[in-house]
């Protein structure tokens, strides 16, 4: 749970949401895996539900349908403050991102979830490289954000 305190923000620790959430995220990678063969990379999954449809697509559409509810859910029994959360961006900044983004899936042959959470778990050496090279650019860009230009 994020709360803006003046120009900083501040993170609440907690350990246990954390944990549950985790919990939650490797149980269903595990239960796909385990059920139907696949990966629980997100752009994976979506990717090919913006194409023709196939009879493959019918869990595709489940999963997602699943996150969401999860996350309308959570939000239903007070899991997080919505009037704590900011998003600084426009739409602009915002359609940029998300191709960049896009891009970089491509690029790097799946997305975070894919490659942090179910690569790392079969010892995908690919997928530890691209784990850190994800981790290393998300701390370079709040190291420039909150300590450079000085943005919140």
């Amino acid at each position: 749970m994020n709360q803006l305190d003046g120009t900083n923000l501040v993170t609440a620790f907690t350990p246990l949401s954390g944990l549950s959430g985790g919990i939650l995220i490797g149980l269903s990678a595990v239960l796909l895996m385990g059920a139907l063969g696949r990966v629980a990379g997100i752009t994976g999954i979506f990717a090919p539900l913006l194409g023709r449809w196939r009879p493959d697509n019918a869990w595709r559409a489940l999963f997602l349908i699943g996150m969401l509810a999860g996350a309308i859910l959570t939000a239903l029994l007070g899991g997080f403050d919505s009037d704590s959360m900011a998003f600084p961006g426009n739409p602009l900044t915002t359609v940029v991102g998300g191709f960049l983004v896009g891009i970089g899936t491509v690029l790097g042959g799946g997305c975070t979830s894919g490659h942090g959470i179910c690569g790392i778990a079969r010892l995908s050496v690919r997928s530890m490289v691209s784990t850190a090279v994800f981790m290393f650019f998300a701390v370079a860009t709040v190291f420039m954000l909150r300590h450079v230009i000085g943005a919140s």
